[in-house]
């Protein structure tokens, strides 16, 4: 079992051994940075750990407004939602849209918060093929009644491929049908993709109506929470038809004051995500150039090796012998795994050249 005795970051202690790290979702190396633990320090001291009781009573405060104020204006809309799990995003969508639309569609690779969020939806369901628009149009064309109105969910960026669905064919799709509702869980891509960052939407150049997403401020951000943006109106809806931001406990009062400080550092500094931008280009084109010829030209942070004929375990674990932390995924053990497994790499900002070109030559030797 793995132990991490240092927080997340380019350099990372597991069981005692100083790792080169390419593992998780801290794609900026924001959990360690001095700024941020310095504001949640001081929010502890001023306003302990945490509220007590939900924002609907007297769990409000200065830092959770704070975080939804910053985000809004990182996301570029009216108003935001600040709420304590990322995971919870999907299901306050589907709440809180409930009266919105009757028939949900779903990539079969959705994460695990997108399929929980939609059996609480308790609408009828079905699945498409994973990352397939024509299915996706045949599926609501086949299954959608007349005068139904769809729902289409999935994710915006797959956690262990990395792959992109074609957001702006979907939305084509969509346009053919009244008052239709895209909705995208943005956990990886919050901060990392679109020229401002604004996630996968911003990046697939959709702009539609009622095209919704979820972030979370726990990746890239280096915080904690989901935050959900758009209009007041919206937003007012949302917590007027979700139970769920409100009758939960809030964020823990140190992770928002850090939460917000990230916000507030990548708007005033976007050539950090420029940085990382280079790091996933330089790494994705040696792949390309070592045979991977499947790894896709986008800025993103995850880089997935598959191949049934290579044991990746057994790369993840000489990898780990040489001081270099990766991830192996089975078949089977997360979302979205091809046959076969995975090795998962995470790409930082923070990471140095050396590094990157150290994890290359190494894998080069092994693979």
């Amino acid at each position: 079992m793995y132990h991490m005795e240092t927080c997340p970051g380019p350099i990372t202690t597991i069981n005692g051994r100083q790792m080169d790290y390419f593992c998780g979702t801290g794609y900026f190396g924001f959990h360690g940075n001095p700024v941020m633990i310095d504001a949640a320090c001081h929010a502890a001291r001023q306003y302990g750990i945490g509220s007590a009781t939900s924002r609907a009573s007297f769990g409000n405060n200065p830092v959770l407004n704070e975080v939804e104020e910053s985000a809004a204006e990182f996301f570029g809309q009216e108003k935001a939602l600040y709420y304590v799990s990322g995971y919870l995003g999907n299901s306050i969508l589907l709440q809180g849209l409930a009266g919105n639309y009757d028939s949900i569609f779903v990539d079969e690779a959705a994460h695990y918060s997108v399929k929980d969020a939609v059996c609480l939806a308790k609408k009828p369901t079905f699945t498409f093929a994973h990352c397939d628009a024509s299915d996706l149009e045949e599926k609501i064309h086949s299954r959608l009644k007349p005068q139904q109105r769809p729902l289409v969910i999935t994710d915006g960026i797959f956690p262990t491929t990395g792959a992109i669905p074609p957001l702006a064919d979907y939305d084509s799709i969509l346009f053919n049908y009244d008052d239709a509702i895209m909705c995208v869980d943005d956990a990886h891509a919050a901060g990392i993709v679109g020229s401002k960052g604004q996630g996968t939407l911003e990046y697939c150049g959709v702009t539609s109506p009622q095209r919704y997403t979820a972030f979370t401020l726990s990746k890239a951000f280096g915080g904690h929470g989901g935050i959900i943006a758009g209009s007041t109106e919206f937003i007012d809806g949302l917590i007027q038809h979700s139970k769920i931001p409100y009758a939960s406990s809030p964020v823990p009062i140190p992770a928002a004051a850090a939460s917000a400080k990230a916000l507030q550092i990548l708007s005033a500094a976007p050539e950090i995500r420029s940085q990382l931008w280079e790091n996933v280009r330089y790494v994705k084109q040696a792949f390309r150039d070592m045979g991977f010829a499947d790894i896709p030209d986008t800025p993103v942070p995850i880089v997935c090796l598959s191949g049934q004929e290579t044991d990746f375990g057994q790369v993840q674990k000489a990898l780990f012998d040489l001081n270099i932390a990766t991830l192996y995924a089975a078949e089977g053990s997360y979302t979205a795994i091809p046959e076969g497994g995975i090795l998962r790499i995470a790409i930082f900002a923070s990471h140095t050249k050396a590094q990157l070109d150290r994890l290359l030559a190494e894998l080069n030797k092994l693979l």
